[in-house]
């Protein structure tokens, strides 16, 4: 039975995982992720869960545990933030490329330099193109959703890719709202066993894992990567489906927010979601057909479901917590973009850059986004990308 409780994102993630209970966790603390390996540790030490919780001196060495204990046939899970991501980094591409379904907590935070502990995208998004699924998080509630999703998604035999289930740093991993947990035996039911194909401690099939991959090869693993990562945009549907029959709770691969009859939309990522539907709330008020799309799969990137949720605007603001320093803006501007192109799509398309290092996304900060698409839409020169929220 669902029973109600007041939690942060780091707290409920934690649950999640003490409710999945998986073979082996590796982690190294670092701002804001820390508190998820502690809660863990406190679990084993009262007797939670049975996990073998693996203390390593470095995040390349959490991941490298989780890539060995994968290979060797057990359910493996980690968490990170920030700079510990980036030193992930090498072995990220190891996992994805060696089909290893770990999963791992992202509790976002800015990368370097300068220095800051604050939250934006720039970590996850920094290996955007590393083969793992990239799910986002708007709330707790969310975050322990999407783990409680993850292993279902990563080990289906369609996909069989590693996952990352990412939340805003501080915003979300620290705040305490009221969520819903699940009972801890359907929680783990549903999570189910992983039953991997092949395993090294297995005498009976021989098999090795990251051999040399030479050019009459390479080319054939990597597109077999790809399909299995367009299988998962089937995966996830299926799975949140699953779990809407458990929960009542029902998510896919974006989240459209009075999108029926829009003429104006943001597109944008993670907690700023919540931010942006009170604008949207607001304007509607007054009469502007605002709406809002909220991506929760960034990797496979859903362009049918976006340009689907897109076809009837006049112009479109996509908001970027990252800035990729291209000719047009931040990576998902280049996405949403790239889907309505394809789309046939032609309204015009803002990038707008936000929330760098921690800075306040507010309600007047989504006027001035939606006062930009009002101008676009009536055909007034507009910048297709720009900042927002910085001091002159």
């Amino acid at each position: 039975m669902s029973r109600y409780d007041r939690l942060s994102g780091n707290e409920a993630v934690a649950n999640a995982i003490r409710q999945i209970d998986p073979d082996v966790i590796a982690a190294f603390p670092i701002t804001p992720s820390t508190e998820i390996p502690q809660f863990i540790s406190s679990f084993k030490a009262a007797g939670k869960i049975s996990t073998e919780f693996i203390t390593v001196e470095s995040e390349h060495s959490a991941i490298s545990a989780c890539v060995g204990a994968e290979a060797a046939g057990v359910r493996a899970m980690t968490a990170t933030s920030s700079a510990g991501f980036a030193l992930m980094h090498e072995m990220l591409y190891v996992a994805a490329s060696d089909r290893l379904p770990i999963v791992m907590a992202v509790a976002n935070r800015a990368l370097t330099g300068p220095i800051n502990i604050n939250n934006d995208h720039s970590d996850s998004m920094g290996s955007r193109d590393s083969g793992w699924i990239q799910i986002y998080s708007e709330n707790a509630q969310e975050a322990y959703d999407n783990m409680l999703m993850a292993h279902r998604i990563a080990e289906d035999s369609r996909v069989r890719l590693p996952l990352m289930v990412c939340m805003d740093g501080f915003i979300t991993s620290h705040a305490v709202q009221n969520l819903t947990l699940e009972d801890d035996a359907d929680a783990r039911a549903f999570a189910g066993v992983y039953r991997p194909e092949i395993r090294l401690l297995n005498p009976s099939q021989p098999a090795a894992y990251g051999p040399y991959g030479i050019s009459a090869y390479y080319m054939e693993l990597k597109k077999t990567q790809t399909e299995a990562m367009r299988a998962a945009l089937t995966v996830i549907q299926e799975v949140s489906d699953a779990y809407a029959k458990l929960t009542g709770r029902q998510y896919g691969l974006i989240e459209s927010y009075r999108m029926e009859d829009a003429e104006l939309a943001a597109v944008l990522i993670g907690s700023s979601a919540g931010t942006g539907k009170d604008a949207v709330d607001e304007l509607r008020g007054k009469g502007i057909r605002a709406g809002l799309v909220k991506i929760r799969s960034f990797r496979p990137f859903p362009a049918e479901a976006v340009a689907e949720a897109l076809k009837g605007v006049k112009a479109v603001a996509v908001m970027d917590k990252d800035d990729s320093f291209s000719a047009c803006g931040g990576p998902l501007g280049a996405e949403v973009r790239s889907a309505m192109y394809c789309a046939g799509l032609r309204a015009p398309a803002l990038n707008i850059v936000y929330g760098l290092g921690g800075r306040d996304v507010r309600l007047e900060d989504f006027r001035t986004v939606f006062g930009l698409l009002q101008k676009a839409a009536d055909g007034e020169p507009a910048e297709r990308f720009t900042y927002i929220g910085v001091r002159e």
